[in-house]
């Protein structure tokens, strides 16, 4: 097997358990890329070969302890893993002691049989200031933000699979600019322990993978439940497709993605139909800003106002004004954000899912901007699981993709559509 750092993460995983191939043979093959590849791509924080190489030896000693075993995997790095410094794309933290313990994902991976490859790029604090990670598409334009190495480092075929998390769209749009599956769950259902945060309200630990299958897989064990199997048996899938309140940000290639992908489920038999969201949604976009905002001015006291000599420009920019918010104003976005989560269920309780582009367009033709979080930001508030297929592109020949978003604890059903859909647009 010439490059075994090309198959998926449940493929490889079926070798392994054959007997076909060793953990260790696809780390040392993921390794080998990094080492061709990553001073462009730039996807990770830090690395230990010979750390992960000890590991997949170990691993391939026993007996396999899931659908996973000896699978390597990305952690973001603004999530402890045992061993690695959280530097969290800072310099308060890039000499910090390395962590005594693993975030309770990595743990959990770890658990499964599973290998911490490393620690994969992040922007400051998961938030704007971008990190030395390019789209490994075209170097020249943007991975996305704030999982910038998480998406590059899986979609070049560095790791298999990698956490990232999410705020406003920060699974889903790296995803989309760098052509992987990405999936975040319903909010809460990865457990965020140990992971730095940014908005308790919203942030939601997620996961890149190069097929929709890996990606429930993956989740499943990062959740701490038994591996969701998905089937592509679909009986004619019901999508609904809306212009959210994000639309007129999106551009003319975001919305053909759409269109395209909405042409194509109707030609391979599925049922589109075009629905208005309720008045509830209409603040929703600036409620999400608000949260956030608001949130993450506290969530970074410390560094803020003890280190803020540190922060980048931009970062205390771009929150600054949640200095000055009212109680009242953050409670009335936490009240939008109520009502759009009750909204939800409802809405969708005639279809499968909910069809819309995952991005605002192709990446940004600039590494240092990390794109706009408008299409996915209402999702994340509502708390609703989202997967990003990829499958089209764009004007410039470049990935652009389309979310997928069902109600809050309807993920198997969410993912399942997303599969049958990755199946037509790959087609």
């Amino acid at each position: 097997m010439d490059n075994p750092s090309q198959l998926g993460a449940l493929e490889a995983a079926r070798l392994i358990k054959a007997g076909e191939l060793t953990s260790e043979v696809l780390v040392r093959s993921c390794l080998a890329r990094i080492e061709a590849r990553d001073n462009d791509v730039g996807a990770w924080a830090a690395l230990d070969p010979d750390r992960a190489i000890a590991e997949a030896r170990a691993r391939d000693s026993e007996s396999p302890r899931s659908l996973l075993h000896g699978i390597p995997f990305g952690v973001k790095d603004i999530i402890d893993a045992e061993g690695y410094r959280t530097a969290m794309g800072s310099p308060i933290y890039e000499n910090a002691t390395p962590m005594l313990n693993d975030a309770a994902s990595v743990a959990l991976a770890k658990d499964a049989g599973m290998v911490v490859l490393g620690k994969t790029v992040t922007t400051e604090f998961a938030l704007r200031t971008a990190g030395k990670t390019r789209n490994p598409h075209r170097l020249s334009h943007s991975p996305g933000g704030s999982s910038s190495g998480s998406a590059a480092a899986v979609a070049d075929f560095q790791v298999p699979l990698a956490i990232g998390t999410q705020t406003g769209g920060s699974v889903i749009r790296p995803s989309s600019y760098c052509g992987v599956v990405g999936f975040k769950p319903t909010f809460g259902r990865i457990p965020r322990a140990g992971v730095k945060s940014v908005s308790e309200s919203l942030d939601t630990v997620g996961v890149m993978a190069r097929n929709v299958s890996d990606a429930a897989a993956f989740a499943s064990i990062l959740e701490g439940v038994p591996i969701l199997e998905l089937s592509n048996a679909q009986v004619r899938p019901r999508f609904a497709f809306a212009k959210t309140p994000a639309w007129d940000a999106l551009s003319p290639a975001a919305h053909k993605a759409g269109r395209d992908a909405i042409e194509k489920a109707r030609a391979a038999g599925a049922s589109v139909v075009e629905i208005d969201l309720p008045p509830a949604f209409r603040d929703a976009l600036e409620a999400q800003t608000r949260i956030q905002t608001y949130e993450a001015t506290r969530s970074l006291a410390f560094e803020l106002r003890m280190r803020p000599d540190q922060v980048s420009k931009g970062l205390k920019d771009y929150i600054v004004a949640g200095l000055e918010m009212q109680r009242s104003s953050y409670d009335e976005a936490r009240n939008i954000q109520a009502g759009c989560r009750a909204a939800l269920w409802p809405l969708l309780a005639d279809f499968g899912a909910l069809l819309t582009p995952a991005a605002p367009g192709e990446a940004p033709g600039n590494p240092s901007d990390t794109g706009s979080p408008v299409a996915n930001a209402i999702w994340t508030m509502t708390g609703a699981p989202v997967v990003g297929v990829p499958g089209l592109m764009g004007p410039e020949n470049l990935p652009i993709g389309v979310q997928v978003i069902g109600p809050s604890g309807r993920g198997a059903a969410t993912l399942s559509h997303a599969l049958w859909l990755s199946g037509v647009l790959s087609k």
